[in-house]
């Protein structure tokens, strides 16, 4: 059977997020996606606040579907996305939020240089915006986008994350808030996608994304926002019952991104 792709790439996604707060794209970004455009167009968006857990895959969602139903209520659109090569984190984040191929931002395997090609962080900041990234430490999100004039919050465990963007939505200071959680991809890569502490780090990241939804709701009354839960790459088992990713094959490069306007 011949291995299938999602059609929309994550190149997009980076002058997709722009668009909606009427911002240029970065320099090298693909086009924007029109499904987002559609969802975004005209509604005043003024906020971002991007969920970022790690290692999601388009097949996990389709076989646990019923997982994700807080997901699915909280968001307006379900979109899957072809990630980029290798299909690793710090290669495809930095696409995600460049929207620009590896060969052109330059992070083409499993390395965390400084990305120096303009980003979304970029163009926030150029337009008086104030972003962020709440992040935990030595994970790429906490790495790669370092060296901007803006704030990070590096913690030690995604609850700790997790409770510091809670603490900003409250402060309600932050145009641009992306938060990433790394923890079911460290238990997918022990006891494969589908194990027990795979699956329960999962249903911890689907209640972080509706505690975050519930969280803008009560404290950006006065803003609309733009809320995804984007993954990076997917995964896929492999022997000994472990999991990883990195290859160009369907289950490492189909993902899912949810999002609503809230």
């Amino acid at each position: 059977m011949q291995d299938v792709f999602c059609p929309i790439k994550l190149t997009g996604v980076a002058a997709s997020l722009c668009d909606a707060v009427n911002l240029e794209k970065p320099e090298n970004a693909g086009e924007k996606i029109e499904v987002l455009h559609k969802l975004t167009d005209g509604k005043g968006i003024d906020r971002i606040f991007m969920y970022n857990p790690d290692a999601v895959a388009l097949w996990i969602f389709e076989k646990y579907t019923d997982l994700f139903t807080p997901v699915m209520l909280d968001s307006d659109i379900t979109l899957p996305l072809q990630t980029v090569m290798p299909s690793v984190t710090p290669v495809c984040f930095a696409t995600m939020y460049t929207g620009a191929e590896p060969e052109i931002h330059g992070i083409q395997s499993y390395t965390k240089p400084v990305v120096k090609t303009d980003s979304i962080f970029d163009v926030f900041i150029r337009n008086g915006k104030k972003p962020c990234i709440v992040s935990t430490g030595n994970d790429s999100m906490s790495k790669i986008f370092l060296e901007r004039d803006m704030d990070y919050f590096i913690v030690e465990t995604p609850d700790e994350a997790n409770e510091k963007a809670l603490e900003l939505i409250e402060k309600d200071e932050y145009d641009l808030i992306c938060v990433y959680n790394g923890n079911y991809d460290g238990r997918m890569h022990r006891v494969g996608p589908e194990g027990e502490e795979a699956i329960e780090a999962l249903k911890h990241n689907i209640k972080a994304y509706e505690t975050f939804a519930n969280a803008i709701k009560e404290n950006w009354t006065a803003h609309k926002t733009l809320l995804g839960f984007a993954p990076d790459h997917g995964c896929h088992e492999i022997d000994g019952g472990a999991g990883s990713h990195g290859l160009m094959m369907p289950e490492d490069m189909n993902i899912v991104h949810f999002y609503s306007v809230i």
